[in-house]
């Protein structure tokens, strides 16, 4: 008999999670060794915002969605003017809804577009400024789009474009 147990979901967390800390630490150091070399030019003094989050996706995997105005590329940090805002895309039967944090703007100084299955996100405020592009689960119809903004939470309601059938009907003689 095996004394071997059996792991539970838990354990999987765990270990991601410790990856996670792993990898933020590593960043951590190698950003502040990129400052200490004067490697990196900052756009002003702060604040610096980084952070992400941890779902899971239709698949069963992990997805991570990092956010703020610090990216990491070719191993070194870029700071950016802009903030990218925590964004949750919802998928329903007929629409797609995406909610946005931007607190510190003015709704008259929010700007969106979207095109296709792609929603672009600007927001201009005193003394920060959002800025991101949402990749939608599915085309949406343009049209529909009605957006509010209350409390520095964005909401987008959009319908999804109805799908023609294509091709043609064979008739069996």
């Amino acid at each position: 008999m095996s004394s071997k147990k059996p792991r539970d979901i838990f354990d999987y967390f765990d270990e991601l999670f410790k990856e996670m800390e792993e990898e933020i630490a590593e960043f951590e150091r190698r950003f502040s060794r990129s400052l200490t070399k004067g490697d990196v030019d900052l756009p002003k003094e702060g604040p610096y915002f980084y952070g992400f989050r941890v779902t899971i996706g239709p698949d069963g995997k992990p997805k991570i969605q990092e956010f703020g105005n610090v990216k990491k590329a070719k191993g070194r940090p870029i700071l950016s003017e802009d903030i990218e805002p925590v964004v949750d895309v919802i998928e329903r039967d007929d629409e797609v809804r995406v909610i946005a944090e931007v607190p510190g703007v003015d709704k008259d100084k929010i700007k969106l577009t979207v095109s296709g299955s792609e929603l672009h996100l600007e927001a201009r405020g005193d003394e920060r400024n959002y800025s991101t592009d949402v990749d939608l689960p599915a085309e949406v119809d343009e049209n529909s789009a009605k957006a509010s903004y209350k409390n520095g939470v964005l909401e987008v309601v959009l319908k999804k474009k109805q799908k023609k059938p294509t091709g043609k009907e064979i008739k069996i003689e």
